[in-house]
This record gives structure tokens, C-alpha cells and sequence, in this order.
């Protein structure tokens, strides 16, 4: 029997909450190792990335490695007045950070900083549970789904890529209609391809 979506992610969130301060280093280390030399981070300069909450696979190691690459990076923000949307903001190592409604850090809004969704090159997703047909599936807000929909549809603008610790794997994800596949998923061991 399908498990459904909501218990994925629970058993998928739990699994991830239990990994070690050691694991979750090393892991870390590993998915720099992946990104660094994967050519979807080589021929991409502006690089949305998002800061780790929720036993989510660290992504502050792969920051620091990608600032020293000379990259530019962008972290999401809450819109501000169109509810479930996000918004990219330029993102560095000065940037003024206050936290979301969910607790989660994200610099603060200034128009000058963000870039519309489309001009970036790569945007890479959280997720909190994956199958090997790159179905990905969220917190269940639909942020990225929404973000991720006009190139999904077109094939035009940022490529999105997921981000995820092996353990976040599962035999098959209950999909909907409104969810959106990603082309490629990372993990500190392994590239997964639609």
C-alpha cells in the first residue's frame, strides 16, 4: 500500500532529525565535493541556495565554497504581499538576515538586492523526501512548485536542482498535479538524473 504524502514526510523528517552533528558535517563535506564538480554548478554564476532548517543537509559549507568560486548566490524570501510566493535576494557575507514567519533566516528585504526568478542560472530546492524519478516532495507549502512552474512549462530560465541527504530517498512519491520533477537531485553520494 502507498504510504501517503504526509507520512513520508514525517518518517522522512524524523530519519533526517536523528543524523549526528558528525554526519551532518561530513555529509556537508561531500555534497561540496559532488556540487563543486558537477558542470550544472560549473556553467552557473547566479546560484539560489537556501539555508539548512529541520536536519536538511547542511548548505553553509557549499556557501563558502561557492563565494570563494567568485559565485553569485541568492537565498529565497517570503513575498511580502503575494502569499506562497518567493522573491530571490542577493545574498553575501554582509548581508542583514531577520527570521521568516517559519523561523527561518533569509536576508533582509531590500528591492535593490533581488533578482527575478528567471535571470538566475540555478536554483536549488530543499526537499524533504525524493524518489529515484527525481519526484520531489516539500514541506507541502508549494513555494518551489509555484517558483519552478513558468520553467517547468517553458524549459526556459533558472534550472532547478534538489539537494538531499541519501537517507531523504524513498521507493515512490504520491504525485499531484501541481508538482513539479526536478531534473537532477544531489546527494553526498550520489547524482540522481530525470
Amino acid at each position: 500500500m502507498q504510504q501517503s504524502r504526509q507520512d513520508i514526510r514525517s518518517h522522512v523528517r524524523t530519519l533526517r532529525q536523528k543524523l549526528t552533528p558528525q554526519f551532518q558535517q561530513s555529509a556537508a563535506e561531500q555534497l561540496v565535493k559532488q556540487c563543486v564538480t558537477s558542470q550544472a554548478f560549473i556553467d552557473s554564476q547566479h546560484i539560489a541556495l537556501y539555508l539548512s532548517n529541520d536536519g536538511e543537509l547542511d548548505t553553509a559549507p557549499l556557501i563558502q565554497a561557492l563565494w570563494l568560486q567568485g559565485k553569485s548566490l541568492y537565498l529565497p524570501v517570503l513575498h511580502p504581499f503575494a502569499k506562497g510566493q518567493l522573491l530571490f535576494l542577493h545574498y553575501t557575507p554582509q548581508s542583514t538576515m531577520v527570521d521568516n514567519c517559519f523561523g527561518i533566516a533569509e536576508p533582509k528585504l531590500d528591492q535593490r538586492a533581488i533578482i527575478p526568478a528567471q535571470q538566475l542560472d540555478l536554483i536549488c530546492t530543499p526537499l524533504v523526501a525524493f524518489d529515484s524519478q527525481c519526484q520531489r516532495l516539500g514541506m507541502g507549502g508549494g513555494y518551489y512548485d509555484r517558483t519552478l512552474s513558468r520553467w517547468f512549462a517553458t524549459g526556459v530560465g533558472a534550472k532547478p536542482l534538489g539537494l538531499a541527504h541519501d537517507c531523504q530517498r524513498v521507493d515512490n512519491i504520491p504525485i499531484e498535479p501541481w508538482d513539479i520533477p526536478l531534473p537532477q537531485i544531489i546527494t553526498p553520494t550520489h547524482i540522481w538524473q530525470r
